[in-house]
């Protein structure tokens, strides 16, 4: 791959040959700056090597979520990307030097890093030299889908790594862009509804258990929107949550959203989609046989989840209705000249 990480120098240039000390300038940085900038690296070097964009973009933000879920063992990274090496595969494990910079020496302990600025050094810190470095490794198998699910399987040993990461690049390949953070609520502001904190509580039917997440009650038929960009991950009967979706999103947060009295005729598994799109009718089923109905008042069970690339937890997302309903509120009023 030294022809590859040869071709890649020459993006130095046009890179400016990021550093550590840029890298910490980072977060001062407005967003839109930060993914158009992010965005043009995986443009790059997806010209350079025939990577796909949104594969490389994919792979990005996959680590990016392992590093939130795992803030102890994977330090967030200060720069554009997220890609994370410890010391040990950056330098190789034989390498006496575990902060080796150099590339010749790195290469000769088996280490991952690669020079792909062009500076002659390896360097964890330079974001050029990082996504060069798994550009390298994808490159080892090629540059079509296939190839890379099997680039993938060998790098993580781990099928949700790879489901997740081809979840994340039908996303960026559907929208063309990286910048898909923005939430909705997930019931129209119009809408009657209430809402308090109700996570944790006890639950009784089917056996004691808690609630994993927030009920809000609503009308019978107002429209369930979806919160995010994301992928419907699963569609369909469960005994609990009745008539039920769930959406995988790109911090590998799983939505789901519960008790539905139907869903939007169009909508299936596999499918991508956006805040505020909706995703079926608030209702009342569940707690029994497929179409079970009317066992309580009708409302939204909305619940979250985090992936950590092993497992997956339940977290309380009150704050984050609050917050999605707020800002969703003053999108509004911005558009109404309010």
């Amino acid at each position: 791959m030294a022809l590859c990480c040869m071709m890649l120098a020459s993006l130095a240039i046009a890179d400016g040959g990021a550093s550590a000390e840029q890298a910490a300038k980072v977060e001062t940085k407005d967003i839109k700056t930060e993914f158009a900038e992010r965005k043009q690296l995986f443009d790059e070097v997806s010209e350079v090597t025939g990577i796909p964009w949104n594969y490389l973009a994919a792979v990005d933000q996959y680590e990016r979520t392992l590093s939130i879920a795992n803030p102890k063992k994977r330090p967030r990274s200060a720069g554009l990307i997220g890609i994370y090496y410890s010391e040990l595969d950056w330098a190789g494990i034989a390498n006496p030097d575990q902060t080796d910079t150099n590339p010749a020496s790195i290469a000769l302990f088996g280490g991952r890093g690669k020079d792909g600025s062009g500076d002659g050094v390896a360097d964890r810190a330079n974001d050029l030299d990082v996504l060069s470095t798994m550009a390298s490794y994808l490159l080892t198998y090629g540059t079509g889908e296939d190839q890379f699910k099997l680039a993938l399987w060998n790098y993580y040993h781990n099928q949700r790594s790879v489901e997740r990461i081809q979840q994340f690049y039908r996303i960026y390949a559907e929208f063309g862009r990286i910048d898909l953070h923005e939430h909705a609520f997930p019931l129209p502001l119009g809408a009657e509804y209430s809402y308090r904190s109700t996570w944790g509580a006890s639950r009784g039917w089917g056996g004691h258990r808690m609630h994993e997440g927030t009920d809000l009650f609503a009308g019978h038929g107002v429209p369930v929107r979806s919160t995010c960009y994301g992928i419907v991950e699963i569609k369909g009967w469960n005994p609990y949550g009745g008539w039920r979706v769930g959406l995988r999103d790109l911090n590998n947060v799983y939505h789901y959203y519960a008790h539905l009295s139907g869903f939007e005729k169009k909508l299936k598994q596999g499918d991508i989609v956006k805040p505020g799109q909706v995703l079926g009718w608030v209702g009342s089923s569940g707690y029994g046989k497929p179409g079970t109905q009317g066992k309580f008042p009708p409302h939204l069970h909305f619940g979250l989840y985090r992936d950590n690339g092993k497992t997956e937890w339940s977290f309380d997302p009150f704050a984050y209705l609050k917050k999605w309903e707020r800002e969703e509120r003053l999108r509004g009023q911005k558009k109404s000249g309010s």
